[in-house]
């Protein structure tokens, strides 16, 4: 499973014309599912991503978890963050979750982040999804379950 997490002012996806999720402070994020992810990663991921310690405090050191300055999430499936373009120029997605296992996981996550955060949005799984973000700092960091985890 992979996170692109970026550090947001605000942000928001459309879906069709019409804004289906949004937030102000707090997080994007983008995920990437693989057909051997679960749910025990997923709880690994949403976890450690939570609990990221990447806001500002009043000294000006990213010392801040998403609960501690009342962000919000956004919530988007991307599953070309499994793409691998090591051979040709047309990238392959082998590797990505397949729908059908894919889009339960994706909608158990939403579910298990609104758990501990007040404020949860969301993509709709397999749209054509027109994201907008106001990135703060620009601050962007790439979890993978792999890397962190070994699985």
């Amino acid at each position: 499973m992979r996170f692109v997490v970026q550090r947001v002012k605000e942000a928001s996806v459309t879906v069709d014309g019409a804004v289906v999720g949004k937030i102000g402070k707090g997080y994007l994020v983008l995920i990437g599912i693989k057909d051997d992810d679960t749910e025990a990663t997923a709880d690994r991921m949403l976890q450690k991503m939570i609990n990221l310690r990447i806001f500002e405090d009043e000294n000006g050191k990213t010392n801040l978890s998403l609960e501690q300055v009342g962000g919000g999430l956004l919530l988007i499936s991307q599953f070309t963050l499994y793409a691998d373009a090591r051979k040709g120029n047309r990238p392959s997605f082998i590797r990505a979750g397949k729908p059908d296992m894919a889009e339960p996981l994706y909608e158990y996550m939403i579910r298990k982040a609104k758990e501990t955060v007040p404020v949860v949005e969301r993509g709709i799984f397999g749209a054509d999804m027109k994201v907008s973000l106001l990135n703060d700092g620009p601050f962007t960091l790439y979890l993978d379950s792999e890397e962190l985890f070994g699985n």
